[in-house]
């Protein structure tokens, strides 16, 4: 199976975003997060990870008999690559592309469906702006949104920190 096919399934990158920022959870913990997936499909996809090396092994114990396990994302095998993404054609594209957007409305609704929402204090915001640049001003635009991005990527979970997402779609228009 290639990254992409691993990657760009509905419940197996619902769980790579789950353990985005760091996080180790188990399959329990997984659950929790996703709810509406049985658990029989949800051991199967993260199994599925495993073996395709998206995800590691952190932590095992023994718990009444059997083992519970902790996951890691492994953040270097958890994108497609740029050769394995030229490869796709237009339909492969549009399909990931789908999904992508529909996962970010399902994390909007589960956002809008929290007992208390101020999207003001919470920093929800999406909007939609267009530059004119050419292909090496754009090359310099994404090496400074690197930059500013990189160091807050490997922050790590401390009181007064929030697990906050940020979704881009880049694109000629």
């Amino acid at each position: 199976m290639t990254t992409a096919e691993l990657l760009l399934h509905p419940i197996r990158l619902r769980i790579v975003q789950a353990l985005l920022g760091e996080r180790m959870l188990t399959t329990a913990d997984l659950r929790a997060e996703l709810p509406d997936v049985p658990p029989a499909t949800l051991y199967r996809q993260v199994a599925a990870l495993v073996e395709g090396e998206v995800l590691e092994i952190a932590e095992e114990r023994k718990v009444r008999g059997t083992f519970e396990r902790t996951y890691r994302l492994r953040t270097a095998n958890a994108n497609v690559s740029a050769e394995e993404a030229a490869g796709l054609g237009a339909e492969e594209h549009r399909q990931a592309f789908m999904t992508f957007v529909a996962l970010l409305l399902a994390d909007f609704d589960r956002y809008l469906s929290r007992d208390e929402i101020d999207m003001g204090r919470d920093g929800v915001g999406f909007r939609q702006a267009a530059m004119y640049l050419s292909d090496e001003e754009f090359l310099d635009f994404l090496r400074d949104l690197k930059e500013v991005l990189v160091p807050r990527l490997a922050n790590q979970p401390a009181p007064g920190r929030t697990r906050r997402l940020l979704s881009t779609i880049v694109m000629p228009a």
